[in-house]
């Protein structure tokens, strides 16, 4: 296990990153974002160049948490962990839900809570992050595992949406919670600006009692404390933060976190990290970070997202592969995990789900532009990825890409492989022709590369790359933000 200065995105189960990667006390803040919603699918959504919505939906993750091996053994993990009161009281809250959706997710929460405080610095601070669907629950497995004394607040995060005509009010708001690891934390104390009435019923107050000994009034220049209702927008759809994460969060959001339980130079950990936004807060506010998340869809848009905002900033990718072994071991482990490192490597867009046969044969596009001679005009095509992670060749392999070629009108096709193709792979793939681009370069229809080609730097030959259907996060300046305290 090692301390971990700098700034590291971790692809793997945060469990078993936490337990191999992280010392004890050494973060400063933790956030996290544990996503519960039985029966959700959160999906990645990706826009087409000219801005309308894609059919490359990609079902990032399935938070439908059920009871299986994996819940017991999370169980019995608490059982084990020498910390009595968490299991008594998950023992408890077993017995009054049964072995359900609800039991695991609180048994998976459990154990990782106990992580997290290893992990957290005597002076440190964790924000967990819900909605009320498990709230209650949360809150309960936070007192027992930091003790009901280091609970600091619960922080109200308000906005206004538009939530449809269900019989109930409105709901406008998720729920907080600050907990600190003992008495003695850092805690830098935020101001917010008084209003102008505000303002004026004090300098009022402060004029009639002037020279009565009986009172001292003052006027606090830096404005009235933050409290623990905070008004701050959700991201709409024409946000420029937006990246199309559906669970995203505002990075002010993150900012005031991090700006009032952190200094510069601390460590900053969040092991739920989806899109990134508390590494992305972290990191404009001048702090150290550490970032985990369980799909590579997730890790590879917050390498992208960190590289946009921050171009000088620098980071550590592990758990994802870097070289072939580590491929083929992830291809061997997990199809689509493999899939979507695979796309990533390509700059392509991911395209189909978990779901059998959800792809139709295609596992990426990359969109390109070129002339059309007889539109007289530029249009926009897509060239479509194929990934096949088998060690075996097969020369069908070709053929369904080339019928999937011809079925989307596609211009050109990219065959990614595990295994080395044939010759009559690779005669088959030249048979289907070349594509003429509009500047005259001609260009193969059916392209093959393998994971020994990507990992020499080769990659697919298309001209003209649209880059539109990738959000770019815009550029960050670095920085303590001295509006925030």
């Amino acid at each position: 296990m090692r301390n971990r200065p700098e700034n590291h995105l971790f692809y793997g189960d945060n469990l078993a990153v936490l337990r191999k990667e992280i010392a004890d006390e050494s973060v400063d803040l933790i956030y996290l974002d544990p996503p519960f919603n039985s029966n959700a699918t959160y999906g990645i959504l990706f826009k087409e160049p000219d801005g309308r919505a894609s059919n490359a939906q990609i079902e990032a993750f399935e938070d439908s948490w059920h009871w299986n091996d994996s819940a017991e053994d999370a169980f019995d993990q608490v059982a084990r962990s020498g910390n009595t009161k968490a299991f008594d009281l998950l023992n408890a809250m077993r017995g009054f839900l049964g072995d359900n959706d609800m039991m695991a997710y609180l048994a998976m929460m459990a154990v990782r809570l106990l992580e997290l405080r290893r992990v957290l610095k005597s002076t440190g601070s964790l924000y967990l992050h819900c909605d009320p669907t498990a709230s209650h629950y949360l809150k309960l497995l936070l007192d027992a595992t930091f003790g009901g004394k280091c609970f600091r607040n619960e922080i109200i995060w308000h906005y206004r949406r538009w939530t449809g005509g269900a019989r109930r009010f409105q709901q406008l708001h998720d729920t907080i919670f600050f907990y600190t690891r003992s008495n003695d934390y850092t805690f830098n104390t935020a101001y917010t600006p008084y209003t102008e009435k505000s303002l004026r019923r004090k300098q009022n107050y402060h004029t009639r009692i002037k020279g009565d000994d009986t009172y001292v009034t003052t006027i606090d220049d830096r404005g009235v404390r933050e409290n623990d209702v905070w008004q701050i927008p959700l991201l709409n759809l024409q946000s420029h933060e937006r990246l199309g994460y559906p669970t995203q969060k505002p990075v002010a959001l993150l900012e005031r976190i991090i700006a009032a339980s952190s200094n510069e130079g601390d460590v900053v950990l969040d092991p739920f990290c989806g899109c990134g936004t508390a590494v992305h807060a972290a990191q404009k506010l001048g702090r150290q970070w550490i970032g985990i998340d369980v799909t590579h869809l997730a890790i590879s848009l917050i390498e992208k997202r960190m590289n946009d905002a921050f171009p000088a900033a620098t980071f550590t990718v592990e758990g994802t592969p870097k070289d072939l072994a580590s491929a083929r071991d992830l291809a061997l482990r997990d199809k689509y995990q493999f899939q979507w490192w695979a796309v990533s490597m390509v700059d392509a867009l991911p395209s189909g789900g978990r779901k059998k046969g959800a792809d139709g044969g295609i596992d990426g596009l990359i969109y390109f532009n070129d002339h059309d001679v007889a539109a007289g005009k530029m249009v926009t095509h897509r060239a479509i990825v194929s990934v096949k992670g088998g060690l075996n060749p097969d020369v069908t392999m070709v053929e369904t890409l080339a019928a999937t070629i011809a079925r989307e009108k596609a211009p050109i096709g990219v065959l990614i492989m595990n295994a080395t193709p044939t010759r009559e792979m690779e005669r088959r793939a030249a048979a289907v022709g070349i594509y003429r681009a509009g500047v005259g370069e001609t260009f193969p229809r059916l392209q093959i590369l393998t994971l020994a080609d990507l990992f020499q730097g080769k990659r697919p030959r298309i001209p003209n790359v649209d880059r539109a259907a990738f959000r770019r996060a815009a550029r960050e300046a670095t920085g303590t933000q001295p509006g925030l305290l």
